[in-house]
């Protein structure tokens, strides 16, 4: 199995910005010396529940100062990005990186209308040019004497420079939180990024994936690169025992998702003119989406993972609200003592 950190860095305060974004490279630096595989950045605007807004502007900082680790964007929010724009950034980082780029897409967060609010997109849009985006950037990455003549975008140009580092192109790979979207990129065999779920669903998931695949007639090679290249979400904290896990990191997390959940309550507008589904709730039962205990018990619950058929596990470690030393302790030991049982 592979183990990256997912780096979701709430900033509770403005004034607290710089601080928690150069924490944050500190624990990108952090991951890399303890052997992770992948560090995950993400994208998010306005409400600090993403200190560093801007995955490709930090991924580049990352790229400077590691020299090993994966650098994954899970995701570019597709909706805020011109996809030519998107493919110079990303080929830049893929080039500063040497090659250690996953550039993951969505196209947004469907719950916060007031990121789109404040691109002068809408929620709709950016589910309808979504599939456009994605081919542009593609064959931006890949075409010379690019026309590309699309619903939402026509553009003419000669050659992406630089080239990517990475070819044909760094790896690509879909956000699918729902079944349909799912669905719809197993057809094309594309790995994906899903969400927080139990075992058992992942379980459920990967197989309709194979089966799609199947029924596809994509082949063995085809359906081998999806399950070894597609990752999970969870959360994790290890301590030296379940109670002190329990005690130092159920709160902080569950804190954390209230800042992001009370954002949306705070900034969506009431009249917003669009129908938005439900956010997940923050959840009275911590267990759906944090891995908590002793170095065994949590390498007992990342072994339920590995059996349901998860190949790769991406890890939000480090909440904001927990001191520094806690959250490098609870990484040195997922690091030292549950990561190597599954290598």
């Amino acid at each position: 199995m592979k183990f990256g950190t997912f780096i979701l860095q709430v900033s509770p305060s403005p004034d607290l910005d710089t601080l928690i974004i150069d924490n944050t490279l500190n624990e990108a630096m952090l991951a890399e010396t303890l052997g992770f595989d992948a560090i995950w950045l993400t994208e998010h605007y306005f409400a600090g529940d993403t200190v560093y807004a801007d995955p490709v502007v930090f991924g580049a900082a990352v790229a400077a100062v590691t020299n090993r680790i994966t650098i994954g964007l899970a995701v570019v929010q597709m909706a805020f990005h011109h996809p030519v724009k998107l493919a110079a950034q990303t080929a830049l980082l893929d080039n500063l990186s040497h090659g250690r780029l996953i550039v993951g897409t969505g196209r947004g967060s469907a719950y916060n209308a007031y990121e789109y609010m404040g691109f002068g997109v809408t929620v709709g849009e950016g589910r309808e040019r979504m599939m456009e985006a994605e081919e542009l950037l593609l064959r931006s990455w890949t075409e010379e004497n690019l026309d590309f003549d699309g619903e939402y975008w026509k553009v003419k140009f000669p050659l992406m420079r630089p080239v990517t580092y990475q070819k044909p192109h760094p790896p690509l790979i879909r956000a699918c939180l729902g079944i349909d979207s799912l669905s719809e990129m197993a057809k094309l065999g594309r790995p994906v990024l899903m969400g927080i779920e139990k075992p058992g669903e992942y379980r459920s998931r990967l197989n309709l994936a194979r089966d799609i695949m199947l029924d596809e007639s994509l082949g063995e090679t085809i359906i081998e690169n999806f399950m070894e290249n597609t990752w999970v979400r969870k959360s994790v904290y290890v301590a030296e025992t379940r109670h002190q896990a329990e005690q130092e990191a159920i709160e902080a997390f569950q804190l954390e998702r209230k800042h992001i959940s009370d954002a949306r309550k705070k900034f969506n507008p009431q009249d917003y003119h669009e129908d938005l589904p439900l956010p997940p709730a923050t959840g009275s039962d911590p267990s759906h989406y944090l891995i908590c205990g002793s170095p065994e018990s949590v390498a007992e619950e990342i072994a339920e993972h590995k059996e349901a058929g998860v190949r790769n596990m991406i890890l939000g470690m480090t909440p904001y609200n927990l001191p520094r030393g806690k959250v490098e302790k609870s990484m040195e030991l997922f690091a030292t003592k549950v990561a190597p049982r599954f290598r």
